[in-house]
């Protein structure tokens, strides 16, 4: 572009105000404007001289922004005009001067500290603080910890503890020795139960006096936050011996108290002493004394226990010890409870249950047990057991009148026909006897069962129905006494009938099969038969071991071979007689005549 003088000026921006304007300076890209502002009085509604204002503005290119606004008190405004004042700039300095008939003000650009001054003056120590940490490069008078403090220092003042104790874990950070004098400030005030959330427990870890002189406010007044706090803090924070004796020291007051012990049976855990924390946990009843035999492996603890631990979770304590046989034996636990026989019984059922086997040398406590409290289980132990001795449980089952468990062990002894009569005369039930004959399946008990029932015509009623595919039916028919009324009989007979129709279509079904199946397995023989024979320079005479085929293949030959794979030289085999007019395999027909007596002769 040429023909253009070098030096021209260029309207960057163009606004209109809605004040006057004294001065102008430049501000980086922006304006430093001193305006004169004139403004309505609300009760005369006449225009007043106002304060002159400092304004920084944002140019636009047809308006503008304003940044910032401050109002100077200068003498004698009420007076003044806008001819009055000027605003002068010093470039090197940084400097602006107001200048007014009667005042001069000298203005300069702030900075990050002075904007901290101001809002640690106004109390706004989270701003302050917050304004410090976004800019901690650029600040020069101040830091960011002292300014955390004087936070922290003025939450206290407010009362307001709680958070001030949780401003000091962002404030105080890694510092330990920070944290215990801000300790000792909230022991000052009492307010030590406000700042125990927030202490450090692992980076830092401060002296084991400060934890310590925290638990001992709490075991004064808060029996539930010092247990709250053992639980969380780790053990090694304290010296644990000192809040143990705490402790007891306590509990000599209130032995009772259920928070205390529990909490000192953590305690000792941490200490590793756990026979003591064992045996609280057990008083109490606490869930947590079988998780802590299995931590700590505290089976040698427990033996003397036995009967705490099942009166506190019988399921628990028995699949516990049955888990874990090889620390405490069998032996043992049945021992621990022998002035128990209820829990006595509960164990022994479980490893019953588990092994029909490891137990068998207190099967015959267990049958005692089982007629005492555990009726409904005595006749599948006794099915399952084949250690149980069936005399002594016959003996005990006659003494208590137990019929089912008597039959049973009847049976089982061999003396089925008491059993029977024992259905019969005791239970009255005839399906269980008719079951009971069926199981057997002994037409002695039959002919017993029918003799019994012969004069009881609902006994007949349920013979007829169940024993047609047992017995004759015919055999009760004819036993019946003429006259005789009997429930249900015509149904009964209609039923015999069709059992009776049902079987004759059952065998002939079955036979049709048979007849087609060995039709079929004839035509498979008959088929395997016919098939040819490989026959090679592998195979050998059975009967003078020589190979069948002859070196010479121009040689005429005679070979004999079987349906069962047996081989012969013709000349090797015996001559046919009168009484054997056959020829069979030497082999076979040593053992059983069969499918191998057939023969295929082979000829050159």
């Amino acid at each position: 572009m040429r023909d253009l003088p070098s030096r021209y000026v260029e309207i960057v921006s163009q606004f209109e105000t809605e004040f006057y304007i004294s001065g102008l300076a430049p501000l980086c890209d922006q304006l430093v404007v001193l305006s004169y502002v004139k403004e309505v009085s609300e009760k005369t509604e006449r225009e007043y001289c106002a304060r002159p204002r400092l304004d920084i503005i944002q140019p636009l290119p047809e308006t503008c922004e304003e940044i910032s606004s401050d109002a100077l008190t200068v003498r004698g405004f009420q007076e003044n005009e806008c001819r009055d004042y000027h605003l002068e700039y010093s470039e090197g300095e940084s400097l602006f001067y107001v200048v007014s008939p009667r005042d001069v003000v000298v203005a300069k650009e702030r900075d990050q500290d002075d904007h901290i001054d101001w809002l640690l003056e106004k109390k706004k120590y989270e701003e302050a603080l917050m304004a410090a940490e976004i800019s901690q490069r650029n600040i020069k008078r101040h830091k960011i910890l002292d300014i955390g403090l004087a936070y922290v220092n003025h939450l206290v003042e407010r009362g307001e503890y709680d958070m001030a104790a949780r401003k000091c874990q962002k404030i105080l950070g890694k510092n330990a020795s920070l944290w215990e004098y801000e300790v000792y400030k909230f022991k000052e005030i009492g307010q030590l139960k406000a700042i125990s959330p927030y202490l450090p427990r692992g980076d830092p870890v401060l002296k084991p006096l400060i934890y310590e002189m925290i638990l001992h406010e709490f075991l004064e007044s808060d029996y539930e936050g010092f247990a709250t706090l053992i639980r969380e803090w780790p053990g090694d924070l304290y010296n644990n011996s000192v809040i143990v004796q705490a402790v007891r020291d306590h509990l000599k007051k209130d032995s009772q108290n259920k928070t205390l012990l529990k909490t000192l049976a953590e305690l000792y855990t941490y200490d590793k002493n756990y026979g003591n924390a064992l045996e609280i946990y057990l008083t109490l009843r606490h869930k947590d004394v079988f998780q802590l035999i299995h931590k700590h492996n505290l089976f040698s603890s427990i033996k003397d226990k036995i009967v705490l631990l099942m009166d506190f979770d019988s399921e628990k304590a028995v699949d516990m010890l049955l888990d874990n046989e090889d620390k405490i034996s069998i032996k043992k636990v049945v021992e621990e409870l022998e002035d128990r026989p209820e829990l006595q019984h509960v164990y022994l059922h479980k490893l019953f249950k588990r092994d029909h086997h490891k137990g068998q040398r207190y099967h015959e406590k267990q049958i005692s047990l089982y007629a005492e409290y555990d009726r409904p289980n005595l006749l599948p132990f006794l099915r399952d057991s084949t250690h149980c001795p069936l005399e002594k449980a016959l003996e005990i089952c006659q003494q208590r009148n137990f019929v089912e468990e008597t039959v049973y062990l009847l049976s089982r002894m061999g003396n089925s026909r008491s059993a029977l009569k024992m259905i019969m005369e005791e239970l009255h039930d005839v399906d269980k006897a008719i079951e009971f004959a069926k199981e057997q399946d002994d037409g002695e008990l039959w002919e017993d069962l029918i003799l019994y029932s012969i004069d009881k015509p609902p006994f007949i009623t349920g013979l007829l129905n169940n024993i047609g595919t047992h017995v004759d039916p015919i055999l009760l028919i004819h036993r019946i006494k003429e006259g005789m009324e009997i429930p249900n009989l015509r149904d009964s007979l209609v039923k015999i009938l069709q059992d009776y129709n049902l079987q004759i279509l059952l065998r002939e079904g079955c036979k049709k099969i048979l007849v087609a199946d060995s039709l079929s397995l004839l035509k498979k023989m008959h088929r395997t038969q016919m098939k040819g024979v490989l026959v090679d320079e592998e195979n050998i005479c059975e009967s003078c071991l020589s190979p069948i085929l002859p070196t010479d293949a121009a040689k005429p030959f005679s070979v004999v071979v079987f349906h069962c794979r047996h081989m012969f030289h013709k000349e090797c085999l015996p001559m046919p007689s009168m009484n054997a007019p056959a020829q069979y395999c030497n082999i076979c027909s040593a053992k059983n005549r069969g499918p191998g007596s057939a023969i295929l002769e082979m000829k050159k």
